[in-house]
């Protein structure tokens, strides 16, 4: 396997990662001022925003699979029969 330098990997990709973290930024930002104008988030907005709080947490953390725990943060528990109830022919 041909391992390239953390550093090669970093040049290669900080400035997509840096925009991509501005604009994360930047939603949280227009949500705020849009709760400071308007009514307080209802049930269902409070947990995406709490999901979202998650995901940034597991950002933050050391481990190496962030990406698959942040998937699955935002993914659906497999139901075996999700094709009939989500009405799916197979």
């Amino acid at each position: 396997m041909n391992q390239r330098h953390a550093s090669t990997v970093l040049d290669e990709s900080f400035l997509s990662v840096r925009a991509k973290i501005l604009e994360i930024g930047a939603a949280l930002d227009r949500v705020d001022r849009a709760l400071e104008d308007g009514p307080p988030l209802d049930e269902d907005l409070r947990i995406r925003r709490d999901k979202i709080d998650d995901a940034i947490r597991l950002l933050l953390s050391e481990r190496p699979d962030r990406a698959e725990r942040i998937q699955l943060l935002f993914s659906r528990k497999y139901a075996p029969g999700w094709r009939t109830d989500m009405a799916i022919d197979s």
